[in-house]
Parts: C-alpha cells; structure tokens; sequence
C-alpha cells in the first residue's frame, strides 16, 4: 500500500464518520422537537395580552381582561 493510498483511505475513513455523526445528529434532533400546535393565537385588543386557544373557536375571550378577540391571521 503506497502513502498516497493511505492517506486517502485515512481521510475517507474520517469523511465517512463525520457524515454518519450528522445523520445521528440529525435524527436525534427531529425526534426531540416539538409537535407544531394546531392552537389559534388571539392577541386581545384591549390589553395586548397574547394566548391561544383550540383549533375550533373562532373568538376566544382574553384571560385577563375578558374582552371577545379574532383570531390574529398570519
């Protein structure tokens, strides 16, 4: 085996591991994130006050003021 075919074969090798820790990395990182909610967000016109509320209400009452809100649109 000549150096230069060492050599290579070290640095592939290396390329080879590095590649497959990404790939770990990766999958790790998509199982632990979280699920997007489907909640809709309400910012209440009175006091500012911004929360969510389920998926199926159109108007949701704030929290703290108890004012009626839309549902903010992005």
């Amino acid at each position: 085996m000549s150096l230069a075919e060492l050599i290579f074969s070290y640095v592939a090798v290396l390329l080879g591991a590095l590649c497959a820790v990404g790939v770990y990395q990766e999958f790790r990182q998509r199982h632990f994130k979280p699920a997007p909610s489907k909640d809709q967000i309400f910012r209440c016109q009175k006091c500012g006050y911004v929360y969510t509320d389920d998926p199926d209400v159109d108007r949701s009452r704030c929290s703290h003021c108890g004012k009626l809100n839309e549902a903010i649109e992005f």
